[in-house]
This record gives structure tokens, sequence and C-alpha cells, in this order.
């Protein structure tokens, strides 16, 4: 009679790739892997089942514009040459945007210290397209800029879009900026990630995301909004994703270290409740580990 299942067919994985390896012994799910190291992962991953992955490129140089994002030999892109023909079933998805790949840390092209949105675009769409070029399955903006699911779609009419559409400034995501090395040189992301209080404009943008050619409209981070993820999935036909971000995973890991409670019992009550407020969807670092507990 159990009304809410997990799947594994339901969950990604994120993955980190850069030029050189940098084990995470405390939060092994957030390592980073050499393009060598990432097949041997992904090939254990597939073989336990898990059918979709996220990857997150860390490039060697960075740049103002962050020119390694759509670079032919980028490191996603090399990546996802070698992923896609050792491994054709698998679903590869790649994060879109620049914040990994700048040198000041932020989403998109500063200009006198603001971000410049509008010039932006051009440059996120062309990181869409040359990680599609290199054979990814669906691209996930996660940049927030305005009009950035459009200025995809108009460059590739067919992709699948994973659009990060309600994506918060959160304190939640220390861990994932650690391992991506991407926290902002200056400054912070209120001015294009949403403020937490606020649910409403969480709609509006998913209604602009929809009306611009999203195919799946993405929550992040999952946990504090559940009540959006639940407003979202209400509202619109189109699937729900929610990321289980670094800072939920990283909570119960520390905790679970410290003996104050059980890791297992804990995640997969954590990703029950992601899934009973409405996620088709979710993208956890448990992925693995859910792969052995179901």
């Amino acid at each position: 009679m159990r009304e809410t299942r997990l799947d594994l067919a339901d969950f990604v994985m994120p993955l980190f790739v850069a030029p050189e390896a940098l084990p995470n012994e405390a939060l092994s799910a957030m390592s980073r892997h050499t393009v060598d190291g990432l097949i041997r992962e992904v090939d254990d991953l597939a073989a336990a089942g898990v059918r979709a992955v996220l990857l997150f490129g860390i490039p060697e140089d960075k740049d103002d514009e962050g020119s390694g994002a759509w670079d032919d030999d980028g490191i996603v892109q090399r990546a996802l040459r070698e992923l896609r023909p050792r491994f054709p079933e698998l679903l590869l998805l790649t994060d879109v945007c620049l914040c990994e790949y700048t040198v000041h840390g932020h989403c998109g092209v500063v200009r006198d210290g603001e971000i410049a949105n509008d010039e932006s675009l051009e440059l996120i769409a062309r990181t869409a397209v040359s990680h599609v070029e290199m054979g990814a399955d669906a691209v996930c903006p996660s940049d927030m800029m305005d009009g950035r699911v459009g200025a995809i779609r108009a460059e590739l009419p067919e992709t699948p879009i994973v659009s990060y559409a309600a994506k918060y400034a959160s304190a939640f995501y220390g861990p994932f900026r650690e391992a991506a090395g991407s926290a902002p040189a200056f400054g912070d992301r209120r001015a294009y990630q949403m403020d937490p209080p606020n649910v409403r404009e969480a709609l509006r943008e998913c209604e602009l995301d929809v009306a611009e050619g999203a195919d799946v409209l993405m929550v992040k981070p999952a946990l504090p909004y559940l009540d959006v993820v639940r407003a979202v999935r209400q509202r619109f036909d189109v699937p729900v994703a929610a990321y289980n971000v670094s800072g939920e995973y990283a909570m119960v890991k520390a905790a679970a270290a410290r003996g104050w409670l059980d890791e297992r019992s804990a995640a997969l009550e954590s990703l029950t409740a992601i899934k009973r407020a409405g996620a088709d969807l979710v993208v956890s670092y448990w992925t693995k580990q859910l792969s052995a507990w179901l």
C-alpha cells in the first residue's frame, strides 16, 4: 500500500571531471575525476544500474568570459567524446554554466562589476551546442540568466533542455562550490538566483522557461524547497526535477559520521520526501549508494 516508491531509473548521478583527480575522503561522491577516472566511475555506475549522469567540468585555465566552457577540447567535451561510444545506453546530461570557467566565478559575463545578462546568452547557447555536438543527450542550463532557455532552443530545436528554472540563492551549495572551484571571487549570486522566501516568483520563472522551450523544470535545492517542488508539479504538465544538493548530502554524511543518525535511513527518507513532493527526476550524490540500497 506504499504510495511513494524510489526507482533508480528516476535518479541522476552528478560527476565532476577535471584535468587532475582530487579525491574527497569525507564526501566521496564529490571527488574530481580525470577523463580516464571518469570512464572507470561511469563503468561502475552503469554496472550498478544507474541510467543517467550529469557532468560538471573544472577546466585547467579560466578567463573573464569562461571560454573553456565551449572549447572543442574543453574538459567536458573530451569526457563526452570518450563516454558516448562506450556507454550508448547511458543518458548523458551536462551542466551549462560559465561559473566553473570564469576567473570571477559568476555564471555570466561581468562588465563594470555587473552581470551582462544579454551578452552572456550567446556564450551559454554556444556552450550547450558544443556539448550536444560531442554527444550530450540533454543540456541543463543552471546560470539563471533571463532568456537563456530561449537562446539555447533557438540553436538546438530538438535537444531536451532541463532548465534550472527555480534555482535559489541558497546556503546549501558550499561543498559543491569547493568541488567545482566555482565560488564567486566577489559579491554573491543574488542578482540572478532566486530569493529564498519567494514561491510565486518561482512559478513565474517556470512559466517563462516553459514558454521559451524548456522540457523539464528543475527546483534547486530540493529539501528546503519541497513546497516549491509541489507548487511546480501542480501548476505545470512538464516533468519536474529536483536537485538534492551538496549541502543536504553533506549534512547527513557529517551527522552519520558522528553517530547521530543512520545515513541509509536518513538518505532514503530524504529522497522519498523529494519524490513525494512531486519530483519526477532527482539529481543526487546518493545515486550510486542508492543502487545498492534498492
